[in-house]
This record gives structure tokens, C-alpha cells and sequence, in this order.
């Protein structure tokens, strides 16, 4: 392994103190492998659980994902064990029961998105977004492997979402990081690393996340992940929206033998995964929930989607297992959504068919 920047070892020596030879001595060890059972599908893999995880798995080695149709076919997903704390936060900080609307901002290629709706109730929508196009197109082919309806798929920058006031229960922010927590399994992580880099990732993290926070309605749930360490990006970043905006931090429960560190910085509590304490990679959560009030769009679409013709629709109703389906076409392709979203899925389509004759209008009169 290379040597680590110089400044990451400083900061780091005064985080850790005389655990920092042990946080090393972690790095030169072997990154574990661990999956993440897709509770839809039939499949049993052998393995050690991942204690804070129903569906997490440890395996003893690393298989050759690429060459197990099980794993094409959506039967679970390969992920880094210390970011499925994302289940924590949903089971604590979300009532799972109701209706919820989620908003995933980063979401690609699809680890929090798949094991998001794992979570969710059949009633509950995703919106799962990726600023990259490309990324977007494998964001899409990961969730349509996990053989779930009940989600969308954008590729908008985080600022788009500003219009959609108080329509999101939840929004998983996994923000982009200077990525110290992927040292040991991504040599370039460490190469690319800097102090200015450490700022630069500041900095669009607080725009990302001033940006959504207008679309989260009142009570609801933001939840903020890095796979980084310091406190810059990580507490720092959740204290300035905190001075922001009237929201709270909220504490999660955790047991000892996790070996997650719980700290409190100024109000907010975050949870910190250390690879010599855990059995993963660098990782921080916290959750926030919005106080302020937020004015709750109106779901009303100027017109419904477009419906396939009669016949194809009785068609399509036997290929679907879905209790209440819904049919619609959109750039001549039919879809089935379960008729619990058909109005937000109206709504935001008939908002993105808005969006983009606007930016069509703006571009011709240049």
C-alpha cells in the first residue's frame, strides 16, 4: 500500500489518537466482500451477517460476480458492508408502514436505491437520480434487475429538484467525497486525494444539499452519508445546513459490539466506521429531520398519462403481478406502475414534460 498523504496522517493522528496504528494496520488487510440478499428474489448465499443489515452478507471470498447468472438476474447486490447503516436510519428515523415518497439524489449505480426499496411498502415511490447520464443508464438496469415498480429513474442535476417543494418524506443524500474511506480497496482514492480536494468536496456537498432541501416537506427526513472521514465534509457540513435551516439531528441506536462510533458535535449526531473497529470500509451517517414548514405541492397533473389501447392493456395485465396495475406509454414504450403512484408518476412527468419544452424554448431563442 502507499504511503498516505501527508496531511491526511496528520489530521487523522489527532482524530484517532492511539488507535492510530491500528486504523493501518486495518489498511493493509484485505477489504472484506459482502452482498446484500434481494428479499424478493429466492436465493440463499452462506455467509456471515452483517449485524446492522436483515439482508447483509459476509462471504468468506471473493467469487466472480460477473460469471453467476444469479447475480445478473437481480438475486442480490454486491456492497460495501458499513453503507448498508442506511437500513438503520430508515428503521428508526421513518415509519415504514405509511406511504413514504423518497428521493435519492446520488443514487448510482444502485446500492442505497435497491436496498431502499427493499424497505419500502409496495404503496411508497422512489425517485432515483443521477446527475451522469451514463451512470443513469446502469442506475436503471440495477433497479430493473431488482424487479421493483415502484420507482423512477432521473437524470437531473440536484437543483432541479428545488421546484418540487415539501413533495419528499425522505431524502438520501450519499454525497460525493474526497473518498478517504475507499484507501485500502482503491489505490486512486489516495492518489487523488488532497486538502483542496477535501474543500472542493465541502463545498458541493452544502450546494447539493441546499439545493434538495426545499423539496423535503415539514417532518420529514433527510438522510446524509460520506464514505469519508473528516469532519469538513462530514459534521461541519450538517452543522452549516443546521444554521441554515430550523431542522434537528437525529440520534440513532447502535449496539457496542458493532464497533460504530457514535459522536456529538454541536447537536449533531454522527456515526463514524472506522475499518480497524468494524468489519467494512470508512463510512459516516446522520440523519436530519426538517422543523421548518414547507409548502406542499398540489399533485395535479394537467392531464393523466396516456394509456395504451384497450387490447394491448388486457394484454399487458396478464404479464404483470402487480394487485392494481396501471398502464401508460411514454416515448413509445409501455410501462405498469401499481396504481398507489399513479399520481405522483403523472405529476412528475407532465413537470418534466414542462421542464423540458422550456429549456427547448430557451435554447431557440439564442
Amino acid at each position: 500500500m502507499s504511503l498516505l498523504p501527508v496531511a491526511f496522517e496528520d489530521s487523522m493522528k489527532l482524530t484517532l489518537g492511539n488507535e492510530w496504528n491500528a486504523f493501518t494496520q486495518a489498511l493493509q488487510t484485505t477489504a472484506p466482500t459482502s452482498i446484500r440478499i434481494n428479499p424478493f428474489k429466492n436465493h440463499v448465499a452462506a455467509g456471515e451477517q452483517v449485524p446492522w443489515s436483515k439482508w447483509g452478507m459476509y462471504l468468506s471470498e471473493r467469487p466472480k460476480f460477473t460469471l453467476d447468472p444469479v447475480f445478473h438476474a437481480g438475486a442480490y447486490y454486491v456492497q460495501e458492508a458499513s453503507s448498508m447503516f442506511l437500513e438503520q436510519a430508515f428503521h428508526q428515523a421513518t415509519d415504514l408502514t405509511k406511504k413514504l415518497r423518497v428521493l435519492d439524489v446520488s443514487a448510482a449505480p444502485g446500492g442505497k436505491s435497491t436496498h431502499t426499496l427493499s424497505l419500502l411498502n409496495n404503496e411508497s415511490l422512489l425517485v432515483a437520480n443521477e446527475v451522469i447520464r451514463s451512470r443513469a443508464t446502469i442506475l436503471a438496469e440495477n433497479i430493473q434487475k431488482w424487479g421493483c415498480s415502484n420507482a423512477i429513474v432521473t437524470n437531473n442535476d440536484p437543483e432541479d429538484f428545488t421546484r418540487l417543494s415539501g413533495f419528499f418524506d425522505v431524502i438520501v443524500v450519499d454525497a460525493p467525497c474526497s473518498g478517504e474511506g475507499l484507501f485500502r480497496k482503491d489505490p486512486n482514492a489516495m492518489k487523488e486525494w488532497s486538502p483542496e480536494n477535501v474543500d472542493l468536496c465541502g463545498k458541493r456537498q452544502r450546494r447539493i444539499l441546499a439545493d434538495v432541501w426545499p423539496a423535503l416537506k415539514q417532518d420529514g427526513v433527510l438522510i446524509y452519508s460520506t464514505c469519508t472521514y473528516n469532519r469538513f465534509e462530514n459534521e461541519e457540513t450538517l452543522q452549516w445546513l443546521r444554521e441554515q435551516q430550523d431542522a434537528e439531528s437525529i440520534e440513532l441506536k447502535t449496539e457496542t459490539a458493532w464497533g460504530i462510533d457514535h459522536v456529538v458535535e454541536n447537536g449533531i449526531h454522527g456515526y463514524h466506521f472506522y475499518p480497524h473497529k468494524v468489519k467494512g470500509e470508512g463510512f459516516f451517517l446522520s440523519v436530519i429531520r426538517k422543523k421548518g414548514g414547507a409548502q406542499e405541492l398540489n399533485l395535479k397533473a394537467r392531464k393523466g398519462l396516456t394509456a395504451p389501447v384497450k387490447k394491448i392493456e388486457e394484454e399487458l395485465k396478464t404479464w404483470t403481478t402487480l394487485n392494481d396495475p396501471k398502464f401508460f406509454t411514454w416515448n413509445e414504450t409501455a410501462f405498469a406502475i401499481p396504481g398507489s403512484i399513479y399520481k405522483e408518476t403523472a405529476f412528475l412527468l407532465d413537470l418534466y414534460a414542462i421542464y423540458q419544452r422550456t429549456q427547448s424554448e430557451s435554447k431557440s431563442q439564442l
